[in-house]
């Protein structure tokens, strides 16, 4: 924990790029967390063009099913949130703070203009999640200004921190879990319509069957009679050929 607000005292202390980096680090993490996989379920730093060429690069696409896409834009800048949390005076806190608040509607308004639906490879596009990567400078903001929330909204945007952006991404975990349990029984089911028609061909093949044999049986029982067991069968009269003086080798089977 030393080490976390050591990392976050001097990435507020740095410069935009420095505060997006840690912003990146910190949305890295919760992605992490989420039970989302890269490459699947999300995408980083995809480079798109819009209608007339322009080329934007989200921070993250997130995939939800049934093809649709929410955007995650990480870079927003807090160096008027780093002179409220270094303030010592109450007055500098009050400043600091409504310039923290106007950064951020500043953004939000930027980020509507953006009209990321409009890039080519965005699919159905709800919502842009606008990440605020410190948890304090999330809440002060809007305990300071509500309205903010509905102001991103009237944008298509929600703001979020970074444990909100978690919410909402192990809820698409689970939208995709149980994307893929409908599929599998999808799936199952179409294998085991397969598998009950491939049975129905085989009991009616195993019913021909079992008539041909019963008709091979009738056929050989016929013959049998007439061979051995009936009246004046080919056996008895064959073997009264030898009560007559015919001189036979060997006598005839009588298995049959």
């Amino acid at each position: 924990m030393t080490r976390e607000a050591v990392n976050l005292t001097q990435a507020l202390k740095g410069d935009n790029k420095q505060q997006g980096n840690w912003g990146e680090v910190v949305l890295a993490r919760v992605l992490e967390e989420s039970g989302l996989r890269e490459g699947y379920e999300y995408e980083t730093q995809v480079s798109l063009e819009n209608e007339h060429g322009k080329r934007y690069q989200p921070d993250v696409i997130v995939r939800l099913p049934q093809g649709k896409d929410v955007v995650i834009d990480a870079k927003m800048a807090l160096v008027a949130y780093e002179r409220y949390f270094h303030a010592e005076t109450l007055a500098d806190k009050d400043s600091a703070l409504r310039e923290h608040v106007a950064a951020i509607r500043g953004h939000i308004r930027g980020l509507g203009r953006k009209d990321y639906h409009q890039l080519h490879g965005i699919q159905s596009l709800d919502y842009v999640l606008m990440f605020i990567p410190v948890e304090p400078a999330f809440q002060i903001a809007i305990e300071a200004e509500p309205s903010l929330i509905r102001e991103a909204l009237d944008h298509n945007i929600m703001l979020v921190s970074p444990t909100t952006l978690l919410v909402a991404l192990r809820t698409i975990n689970n939208l995709w879990r149980y994307e893929h349990q409908n599929q599998n029984a999808r799936l199952i089911a179409d294998k085991a319509g397969k598998l009950y028609d491939k049975i129905r061909l085989f009991v009616a093949d195993m019913e021909v069957m079992g008539i041909a044999l019963d008709k091979a049986s009738d056929s050989y029982q016929s013959a049998v009679n007439k061979l051995s067991s009936g009246r004046g069968n080919i056996l008895r009269q064959a073997e009264s050929f030898k009560s007559l003086g015919v001189e036979v080798k060997r006598d005839i089977s009588r298995q049959c």
